[in-house]
């Protein structure tokens, strides 16, 4: 196997469609994915097996049977490769992304529960294992993600879910990566291994006076802090950051998936609005389906029962 035909991907969707027309590309595809190198158990680590007339592979060493998906997002899935990988790019190249009705439509799937799940174990895919924290400086801030709620001051609410937003600030109007994160709450106790699991240490994270962060700085930050209120300017000028990407995540939800987003699921919905954000000026679209893919056959499979979870929220 030539190593350096991993890299390769499809640039548009006639490419696409053009190099995998059938399953076995496909199935070829995820093996230089997942064995790059050449094959391995995944019992026995061992490298020597042959292929077997249904496209599984048997080991040398213990004599099992792998499929190349067995162990993957794809597991035990009966739709066909050509419809996971065609979620996969649609879900990739489409500037707002794609709702599970869109793909049961594109698909002619039978069952919508079928393409909300196959969206959601994507979605998983999408938070690279031991990905880097962000570094530098960070805007850290919370926004609501709801309907309309009366009755509630500052920062309270009984109906809305809380979201955490970090961002890196490069410059004056320059953003680099954002980490999303639901959270229970707005005290210290939500607000901090929030912060901790998405910033490095010793980066300088930028906050209101809100006293649920006061302790960052005992966590080996360095700690900015704006009082708004006293500052003269509006929220969105004096953390601009977190502001912008509230904003387009709330359009984002309410545009594409209607608002219909669950509080067991909203930070699938979050690690997925993540992954475009932080790949908005890749050239290169078809580096982002290479990317899931690739992600996809290291993320251990996933089960869900969308019945209890597709009932839409209002937005």
């Amino acid at each position: 196997m030539n190593p350096r035909a991993v890299a390769q991907y499809p640039g548009t969707w006639q490419e696409f469609r053009a190099r995998f027309g059938d399953e076995s590309s496909c199935s070829a595809y995820l093996e230089q994915l997942r064995w790059k190198t050449g094959f391995r158990c995944p019992r026995c680590a061992g490298d020597k097996g042959w292929r077997l007339a249904d496209g599984r592979w048997e080991c040398a060493g213990c004599n099992r049977k792998i499929s190349v998906t067995a162990g993957t997002v794809f597991d035990r899935s009966r739709v066909p490769l050509q419809d996971w990988f065609t979620a996969a790019w649609y879900m990739t190249n489409q500037k707002h992304g794609l709702s599970a009705l869109g793909l049961q439509q594109l698909l002619g799937l039978g069952s919508y529960q079928t393409a909300w799940t196959m969206l959601h174990k994507l979605r998983t895919a999408m938070v690279r294992p031991g990905r880097d924290r962000l570094r530098g400086s960070v805007e850290v801030d919370e926004t609501y993600v709801g309907g309309a709620e009366e009755g509630v001051r500052g920062r309270e609410t009984n109906t809305k879910f809380i979201v955490g937003i970090a961002i890196e600030i490069l410059s004056p109007k320059g953003f680099g990566r954002i980490r999303l994160h639901r959270l229970h709450d707005v005290s210290g106790s939500s607000l901090i291994p929030f912060i901790c699991n998405a910033v490095e240490p010793g980066a300088e994270v930028c906050t209101d006076a809100w006293k649920g962060y006061t302790t960052l700085a005992k966590q080996g930050y360095r700690h900015k802090t704006i009082n708004v209120s006293h500052s003269g300017d509006p929220a969105h000028v004096s953390l601009p950051g977190v502001h912008i990407v509230a904003s387009l995540l709330k359009r984002w939800l309410l545009g594409t998936h209607q608002g219909s987003v669950t509080a067991q699921y909203l930070d699938a919905y979050l690690d997925e609005f993540a992954f475009r954000f932080n790949r908005r000026h890749s050239r290169q679209r078809g580096m982002l389906f290479y990317r899931l893919m690739e992600n996809s056959v290291d993320t251990p499979p996933a089960r869900f029962r969308p019945s209890r979870a597709v009932a839409p929220r209002p937005q």
